[in-house]
């Protein structure tokens, strides 16, 4: 199965209408050929910088990158979504080694969610707050789960979801690239059909739009003007953060025509509806001998009783 020419996807980033500088990156690596297809699918990547200065920006943009070069450069895992995850660990130790290497104490992490597209499946890798979504015939869900303070609170019980939108402290994140030697990097996998769309974002697009609104503007809207749509909306009110967007449709794979032998010494197959007609007729002669031999016990089980009745 291929997907060539069957996905459409488009990603984009904006400063928003706050910040001075954008700390968000949006990455991805398309194959051009089946082989490439075969060997690594497609890979997107949206990811939030923390650090301020250029601190931010740098530790998207490095992950990013080295969260590709790890995954093309390991082929051979073959559990697709161990790769993905273990390429975002190998880029979380490439940023760690950078701001040893850099020494100016700078605290530099990032977000960060990627997806993997293989035939009808998807593999996302997730951590910190920046989120995946599946929207399949006008709904949506949210893939991933925050690993940010107020859904911690929120799975406690301790707030709702309508004060996790204004908590104070809704901006806290509990792991990240960068910030420790092993993050936690939750792995999510979801089947897709035909028409389907994932949606990676960061935390600059949910802040301002809820999950209702992107699902009607992406039932709406081909991803190239959704992308604008969302982004425009946000920064409508307010642009607190950083946006990021990635949209990727699913059109559905497209089956390889398998090539015709030409090995003349193939026995030949009997056709389905021969196999089929030599089946019914033994089925039918088992059938008549099985009932031939129940009609013959019975006429011996009576002779039998007007036997011992006799006697």
């Amino acid at each position: 199965m291929s997907n060539l020419d069957q996905i459409t996807a488009v990603l984009r980033t904006d400063t928003g209408q706050v910040r001075g500088h954008n700390e968000d990156f949006v990455s991805h690596w398309e194959p051009s050929n089946p082989e490439e297809e075969a060997r690594h699918g497609w890979l997107y990547i949206v990811a939030d910088g923390v650090g301020g200065a250029d601190a931010g920006e740098v530790a998207s943009e490095l992950t990013s990158g080295h969260t590709i070069e790890h995954y093309l450069g390991h082929a051979d895992e073959p559990n697709w979504g161990q790769r993905l995850i273990n390429a975002m660990q190998a880029a979380n130790t490439e940023l760690r080694q950078y701001v040893l290497e850099r020494n100016d104490n700078s605290r530099m992490a990032t977000t960060m969610v990627a997806a993997v597209l293989q035939e009808n499946h998807a593999y996302i890798g997730n951590v910190g707050d920046s989120r995946g979504y599946l929207w399949r015939n006008g709904r949506i869900q949210q893939i991933t789960k925050d690993q940010s303070l107020v859904a911690k609170l929120v799975e406690e019980g301790a707030i709702t979801e309508e004060e996790a939108h204004f908590h104070p402290r809704r901006n806290v994140i509990l792991y990240s690239l960068g910030s420790e030697r092993s993050p936690q990097i939750d792995l999510y996998e979801q089947d897709l059909e035909p028409g389907d769309m994932l949606l990676l974002c960061s935390d600059g697009l949910t802040r301002h739009v809820l999950d209702e609104e992107i699902a009607l503007v992406l039932k709406e809207n081909e991803p190239e003007k959704a992308t604008n749509i969302l982004i425009n909306r946000a920064n409508e009110r307010g642009g607190e953060d950083n946006i990021s967007v990635a949209i990727i449709r699913y059109a559905g794979a497209t089956a390889v025509s398998p090539q015709k032998s030409t090995d003349t010494r193939s026995t030949p197959l009997v056709p389905p509806q021969t196999q089929a007609g030599s089946q019914t007729t033994a089925n039918r002669s088992a059938l008549w001998l099985y009932t031939l031999t129940l009609g013959l016990i019975q006429a011996m089980l009576i002779f039998l009783v007007w036997f011992l009745l006799r006697v």
